[in-house]
């Protein structure tokens, strides 16, 4: 089945980081077409309000809007370029720019959604400054609010293409798996490797319990997160499989948890050097719109992609 994939650029390096990942996945993502995307710079409201009344202003809108598309067609061009000397057919790479409308984020989200594309990628961009280990604005902006789309954030290229999957049994963690089985599957030299963090006490209350209840309280929350994990990782084997997945690629590793379950998911994925880690962008306690460890892996992460999936 053909995948589509809308990778959002603008001329930055963190676009060309997006489109050398793309390249790398081609191959890897069976029958993936790629679709360049660029939104144009904002046209003065101003020129807007004069060129509906005024002759010489609808003249300079015209002839601004038609420059504003011909650079656009211009970095277009350009990126297409890269990916076929990356080896990605020509025919695969379709080319598109449109003025801007709302904003760049959500012309984006807008125009993902109505076409219905199986991913968004997009470089992830820093700030300066004390903040320069947080996401830029269109990029949060895009993950936050994409409300079925999986978001591919990109920083700095890979040469891995072994996967890691940071699950804790919620239904999000099963879309996360789903979206990998399905833009993956059938790839038998693709490395798969699934992270959980077992929950400890600690996790769910601060308060200091007496030796003997604290014991039978972590025996009780370690035998059910052990249940419901061991069900994930059986749905989660099965969709694999149906994908084309040999179990001899899935490997598994859990780690006793704590407080830092972002931290403990980033130190696995740098210390294996992973290329790519997936993750479910809501975790068990549905409290926010982008749960707090998938936040903390959106701001920290470096050096690969990271698959955020609604």
């Amino acid at each position: 089945m053909e995948k589509k994939l809308l990778i959002a650029v603008d001329d930055s390096r963190h676009s060309e980081n997006a489109l050398r990942y793309a390249a790398s996945l081609h191959e890897t993502v069976n029958d993936s077409k790629f679709v360049l995307f660029h939104v144009q710079p904002t046209i003065s409201q101003y020129l807007l309000d004069e060129a509906r009344t005024k002759p010489g202003a609808n003249a300079k809108l015209k002839k601004l809007m038609q420059k504003n598309h011909q650079s656009s067609q211009t970095l277009l061009e350009k990126y297409k370029a890269l990916l076929t000397s990356q080896g990605v057919p020509d025919a695969d790479i379709e080319l598109l720019t449109l003025p801007r409308k709302s904003g760049v984020a959500k012309d984006i989200l807008d125009y993902s959604t109505s076409m219905q594309y199986d991913a968004i990628l997009l470089g992830r961009r820093g700030l300066s400054g004390l903040a320069e280990t947080f996401i830029g604005s269109v990029s949060a902006n895009v993950v936050d609010n994409s409300p079925v789309i999986p978001v591919w954030l990109v920083d700095e290229k890979s040469v891995s293409k072994a996967v890691m999957v940071a699950v804790d049994g919620s239904e999000s963690s099963l879309r996360a798996v789903d979206h990998l089985a399905f833009m993956l599957g059938g790839n038998t030299d693709v490395e798969l490797s699934f992270f959980h963090v077992a929950p400890r006490l600690k996790d769910y209350c601060p308060i200091d319990f007496a030796d003997t209840d604290s014991a039978d309280l972590e025996t009780i929350i370690r035998e059910g997160d052990q249940a419901c994990i061991d069900r994930f990782f059986a749905h989660a084997r099965k969709k694999l499989a149906d994908s084309g997945f040999n179990d001899s690629q899935i490997h598994i590793n859990v780690k006793e948890g704590g407080f830092r379950v972002g931290k403990a998911v980033l130190e696995a994925y740098r210390q294996e050097k992973y290329g790519t880690l997936v993750i479910g962008r809501r975790g068990m306690d549905k409290k926010f719109f982008t749960g707090s460890v998938s936040r903390y892996l959106i701001n920290q992460f470096s050096n690969g992609a990271l698959w955020v999936v609604p």
